[in-house]
């Protein structure tokens, strides 16, 4: 009886996993498809716990504390600004259960399996601890890069082409080894050879793909823990872990088709790495003069204009400059200013991310439009603010095309009036491009902390 109600429980979280993903598709609706997957995800555990009557009931019920006080705890302390890290490390966890789920499920398989049922159920195992350990080890490095625990540069070894393709090889080998040992010792060596080649794997994957591809890790991993997910479930004859992880591993295998084309990147080039590497690479010489700006300066030009778009970028995050950003955005408006932001969709570390910042600091959906909504009203903009953010606004990727982001759609900014760049220095962005935007003739640096510079700017306004 438990098992009926359970399943039909699955069936009804599948759906609003469903609806979520729907509801998430768009900012006016994301807080709707939010509660969806909250609702979803709380009907799956209370069926899983039915389900679980007798021994292992005090486990699982162990399990549902222990994991609410950690979301819990993480939910008050991991700040906005860390969402990417914060999606990265919960990739890992997906990677771990999976690869510690196949092990344990082949330590107690039944060994009345035999022929193609035997070889199947194998097969799910084998995939998913492959699939989840890379995702975990993967995902730990992506949390480090994201973190600045280790640099975010690729680290490109010679052969590393070479040894994917070897790692490839070993750990097919080893399935077929794996598939037709008798289950025992030598299958359990198999599962530990490939745990180790597959860990090696997603560590140097990941290690080779530079920060300018963050935003497709960040999607590509969450892909492989749904993947993983699906194989699991595939494994456990679990309806709702499979139809999680197919929605999950096609929805982010989407999403990142999405990102590679926002940077005119191919997938395979992305997974490849080495994007980044080289610093301030260009075929063309960057020309002009750096005209720098004061705070001043910059309330005069923004306080005449008719047109403002502000471009916000991950500059903006770690500053946490986004409540500022929105007192700005409504001081203008009230002296009849019209304001919008420009979003690009790899700005940030994660896919939405500048979308998430606005909505925190409560800036109206209407006016956050994305990149291909806003970039034929640059020429007809007065003044363009751009708050930390370097290569979506560099133009040597449309007009330089021996530039290593050649091609790349970029939000043409230098088309405007006046273009304003709050920014640190004259750094390099992730992909290590010298901009030629900073020499333009209509553009202005304003150099210091994002954060100082927009609450100096507001404060001149109110004055």
């Amino acid at each position: 009886m438990f098992n009926g109600i359970g399943n039909v429980a699955y069936l009804g979280a599948s759906t609003l996993f469903i609806l979520s993903l729907r509801g998430l598709s768009h900012p006016a609706t994301a807080r709707r498809g939010n509660l969806y997957g909250v609702v979803g995800m709380l009907i799956a555990v209370l069926a899983t716990v039915l389900i679980a009557q007798g021994a292992g009931l005090a486990v699982v019920m162990a399990a549902v504390v222990i994991g609410a006080a950690v979301g819990a705890l993480l939910a008050r302390r991991v700040e906005m600004t860390q969402m990417p890290q914060l999606v990265a490390i919960l990739h890992s966890f997906v990677g771990l259960a999976a690869a510690l789920i196949g092990v344990t499920n082949y330590l107690m398989s039944p060994g009345g399996l035999s022929g193609a049922e035997r070889v199947i159920h194998l097969s799910e195992i084998y995939l998913g601890v492959f699939i989840g350990t890379i995702t975990f080890t993967g995902s730990i490095v992506a949390f480090l890069k994201l973190q600045g625990t280790i640099s975010g540069k690729p680290l490109v070894v010679p052969g590393r082409h070479l040894f994917n393709l070897t790692a490839l090889g070993l750990c097919a080998a080893i399935g077929y080894w794996f598939l037709t040992v008798p289950s025992g010792a030598d299958g359990v060596l198999a599962l530990l050879a490939m745990i180790a080649l597959a860990g090696a794997l997603g560590v140097h994957l990941v290690s080779a793909i530079g920060g300018a591809d963050m935003p497709v890790v960040v999607s590509m991993l969450n892909s492989y823990s749904g993947w993983a997910a699906a194989a699991t479930g595939f494994m456990l004859s679990n309806d709702l872990l499979i139809t999680t992880g197919a929605l999950v591993g096609s929805s982010g295998a989407i999403l990142s088709y999405i990102m590679c084309r926002a940077m005119n990147r191919s997938f395979i080039s992305v997974i490849l790495g080495g994007f980044g590497a080289a610093s301030g690479t260009s075929s063309a010489d960057v020309a002009g003069e750096v005209v720098p700006t004061s705070v001043d300066e910059v309330s005069a030009i923004l306080r005449d204009a008719s047109e403002v778009i502000i471009v916000p970028g991950y500059g903006m995050a770690v500053a946490q400059a986004q409540a500022t950003i929105s007192a700005i955005t409504r001081k203008l408006e009230g002296l009849g200013v019209r304001v919008r932001f420009g979003i690009h969709p790899v700005a940030g570390r994660l896919p939405g991310h500048m979308n998430v910042l606005l909505a925190e600091a409560k800036v109206p959906y209407d006016i956050v439009l994305e990149m291909d909504e806003i970039n034929e009203d640059f020429t007809n903009t007065d003044v363009v603010l751009v708050i930390g953010a370097n290569d979506i606004v560099n133009p040597g990727a449309l007009e330089d095309p021996g530039s290593p982001i050649a091609g790349m759609p970029v939000l043409e900014v230098w088309k405007a009036r006046t273009v304003v760049v709050s920014k640190r220095s004259m750094a390099t962005g992730y992909a290590g491009v010298d901009n030629p935007l900073f020499y333009k003739d209509n553009t202005r640096m304003l150099f210091g902390d994002a954060k100082g510079s927009v609450e100096a700017l507001l404060r001149q306004l109110d004055a």
